[in-house]
Formats: C-alpha cells, sequence, structure tokens
C-alpha cells in the first residue's frame, strides 16, 4: 500500500537547503603591474574566486584594487599563491557566514510596523507599496509595469502629482540581489518625500512641481532568491538554453553597445549580458515603461553598492558625452552635499574610466534615449562589510544619500527643458 505525502511536505522536503558560507573568506589584493594581475586571473581559472568588485575576472588590470570571496577550502591554496607570488593582500572578512548574521543588528522596535532601519524581504515590501498608496493617495500611486520570469509583479510607486506632464526623475533600485542597501534607499526615499511634503521648503518644492517614478526592487526574483537560498545571488533567475546556469544581469541586457565585450556572452558569468537585448522581462518592463514616459523623464537614477561612487556616461566608450562637464558640475556637488553629514567620502566620474568599461547598462541606454541626466550611485561602504553592510548603517547611508539625491533633483527642476 503507498502512502500519499500532503504537498506541503513534499515541497518542503524537496526544497533546496540556503547555501551556506561558513569559513569563506573575501581577499583584497592590490595590483602592482601586469604580471599580479595575470596570476589573479589564472587563479580564477582554477579556483572558484567570486568577483565582489570588480565585478568580474577580465575587468582586472595592472594597478587595481580587487575584491573577491574565496570558499574555505580553496583559500589556503589562493592564499598561498599570493604569497608566493608576494602579492600584497588583507583579510576583508574572515567568515562570510557570520557577517551574513551579523548584518541584522538592529532590533525591531515594533514588529507591525514596516522598518526603514531593517533589510525588508519581498514579501514585506509589496506590503509596503500598498500602505503608502492607502496613506497618501493624493500624493502616492502604484503602476505594474510588468511582471518577472517567476511571475512576481514589477511595481513602481509615482509620487508627486495628478500631471503627467510634469518634470519627472526615474529612480531604480535592487537591479543586482545581493546588493540590499539598495532597495533599502529606494523604501526610505518614498517615506521621506512622503513624510516631509509640507513640511520640508526643498521637497515640498520638489514635489508640488515634479512627479517621481520608484521603483524599489528591479530583480525581484534574484532578491527573493538572495533572501530565501543564497545571499550572494547577483543576477535574475531566467533559465539559459543550452546551459545549467541560472540568471542575466540586468545591467548588461539594455540595448546599448550590448554586444560589444565578448566576455559577457557566458551563461555562467556573473555578468552574462542574456542572448539578446531587453531579453529579460524585467529590462524589457522598465525600458517600455522609460519610452512610454521619455517626454517628461528628465534624469535617471540607479542605486547600486558598493564603493561610494557617482557615475555617469559612458560605460561602453572612453569618449565623453556631449554633456559631460554638466554631469560632472552636478556629481561633484552632490557627492560633496553627501559628505557634509557623515564625512562619507564619494569618488564621481564616467564609469568607463572611474570604474571599468561595462556595455548595455541601463545608465548609458537611459542617456543615450534622450535623458541627459543619468547617474549610478555606488552606495557604501568601500569593502569592509561590501554587499553586506550592517543595517546599523541603513539609516546613516540612506540620509546622506537623500541629500545628494534632493540636489540632483533641484537641479533638474531648475536646468532641465
Amino acid at each position: 500500500m503507498r502512502f500519499l505525502l500532503p504537498v506541503g511536505l513534499i515541497a518542503t522536503t524537496l526544497a533546496i537547503a540556503p547555501v551556506r558560507f561558513d569559513g569563506d573568506k573575501v581577499l583584497r589584493v592590490k595590483l602592482q603591474d601586469g604580471k599580479q594581475a595575470n596570476i589573479i586571473k589564472d587563479l580564477a581559472k582554477t579556483s572558484q574566486l567570486d568577483f565582489w568588485n570588480p565585478d568580474a575576472t577580465h575587468h582586472v588590470a595592472a594597478n587595481m584594487t580587487v575584491d573577491f570571496q574565496i570558499s574555505a577550502k580553496e583559500s589556503q591554496f589562493v592564499q598561498s599563491a599570493l604569497d608566493q607570488n608576494q602579492m600584497h593582500y588583507e583579510i576583508l572578512i574572515h567568515d562570510v557566514q557570520e557577517e551574513v548574521e551579523k548584518q541584522f543588528d538592529v532590533k525591531e522596535d515594533n514588529p507591525g510596523k514596516h522598518s526603514y532601519a531593517k533589510y525588508n524581504n519581498w514579501n514585506k515590501i509589496v506590503a509596503w507599496t500598498e500602505k503608502m498608496v492607502h496613506k497618501h493617495p493624493k500624493m502616492v500611486s502604484r503602476i505594474k509595469i510588468g511582471t518577472t520570469v517567476e511571475d512576481n509583479p514589477l511595481y513602481v510607486l509615482k509620487i508627486g502629482g495628478k500631471d503627467e506632464r510634469r518634470k519627472a526623475i526615474f529612480m531604480d533600485c535592487g537591479i543586482h540581489a545581493r546588493e540590499w542597501i539598495s532597495p533599502a534607499f529606494c523604501q526610505w526615499f518614498v517615506y521621506q518625500a512622503t513624510k516631509t511634503y509640507g513640511k520640508n521648503k526643498i521637497m515640498t518644492k520638489l514635489l508640488d512641481r515634479m512627479n517621481f517614478y520608484v521603483l524599489p526592487v528591479f530583480n525581484v526574483d534574484g532578491y527573493i532568491w538572495s533572501w530565501t537560498q543564497n545571499r550572494m545571488w547577483r543576477k535574475n533567475r531566467s533559465r539559459n538554453e543550452n546551459s545549467k546556469c541560472i540568471g542575466t544581469d540586468l545591467n548588461r541586457n539594455f540595448n546599448v553597445s550590448w554586444n560589444s565585450f565578448p566576455n559577457t556572452n557566458d551563461p555562467c558569468q556573473e555578468i552574462y549580458r542574456g542572448p539578446a537585448p531587453e531579453s529579460e522581462k524585467e529590462t524589457k518592463a522598465v525600458s517600455d515603461f522609460i519610452r512610454s514616459h521619455l517626454k517628461s523623464i528628465k534624469a535617471y537614477i540607479t542605486f547600486h553598492s558598493y564603493s561610494q561612487m557617482l557615475l555617469f556616461p559612458y560605460g561602453y566608450t572612453s569618449e565623453l558625452p556631449p554633456n559631460h562637464k554638466d554631469l560632472a558640475k552636478v556629481a561633484k556637488i552632490a557627492t560633496d552635499v553627501l559628505s557634509t553629514l557623515y564625512e562619507t567620502h564619494y569618488t564621481y566620474g564616467p564609469i568607463a574610466s572611474t570604474i571599468y568599461p561595462t556595455s548595455g547598462s541601463s545608465l548609458d541606454w537611459a542617456y543615450n534615449l534622450g535623458i541627459k541626466h543619468t547617474f549610478a550611485f555606488e552606495l557604501r561602504d568601500k569593502g569592509r562589510f561590501g554587499f553586506l553592510l550592517p543595517e546599523s548603517q541603513i539609516k546613516s547611508t540612506c540620509k546622506e544619500t537623500m541629500l545628494a539625491v534632493k540636489f540632483i533633483a533641484k537641479y533638474i527642476l531648475k536646468h532641465s527643458s
């Protein structure tokens, strides 16, 4: 006689245990020359190096500082290889799993209330979007711009007035799943905008005259996966033909110089560009939304982590955009303003020369579409915690970033036509 297990029980028995990182390390290597850069590239062929900064092997070059995660079982071999080649390195994180658990270092004051000082999972964020619309019906509306591969909704919150002709700024967070501080900022922005309207002079003026379109989590499926299965997940969760490797890097999937870097065509790479530009449902939904609101959108801002930078076009070429001086001026003042609160130092500049050349990025795509003020924030920190920034730094990160975003918005209101 066969026993039938309840479906729920089957699901739980088949559930994959979340990836653990016990004993994994994050190393920082300062490369002196091309020879040392090649040693890292060779190590990446024989060992599983998860590059944190830069985000792929082919960006590794002389005179660069490289951060990467290495498993407990391979760390001894890698460290010995670095020692033998007299390469200077430091251990940023001694046990990744420990830091994963220590991130949650803020106690919930009121468990029923949405907390802006904590990292929130996708279910909490969805409930929060509903709550914001309910609480501020005249100021906030929720637009479903599409769905993800796994059929999760993509929600944009529109903050401002009913007039669609007003100047607008589009902001997105969480294009890379593991960069949790990014969605935390989008939530903070919406919260502060609604809370301080009518009290703060600048915010009131901005919301009286502009609209903000805020996508709190761009890569929803990846974000959910980073909460439930693998904290270090970066890409989305789409299946790739003829490959066991899952996911596309949504920030390499935009239709701008998409094909210019051959090293982005491997589905097993963290920076896989996808089978075609806008092949991913998430990228297509965002692109379609921006294209359909192009008359009003005057600025595009995307939030990543980590490294404390404010970047602007281009990523795919070292040529400077026509309004380079204007972008550099805005970025300089925005980073200066940001530093006034906690003396957090940001660098700024074009993507290609400030970090490394990239193809298919949302920033370059939006710029080439005609949005002449496009910026990418790389939020805190500079590598001590990297993607595992503790919750105790959320508020300060958000507060300082808010100053920079408000400055950019004021500039757009005054100077964009």
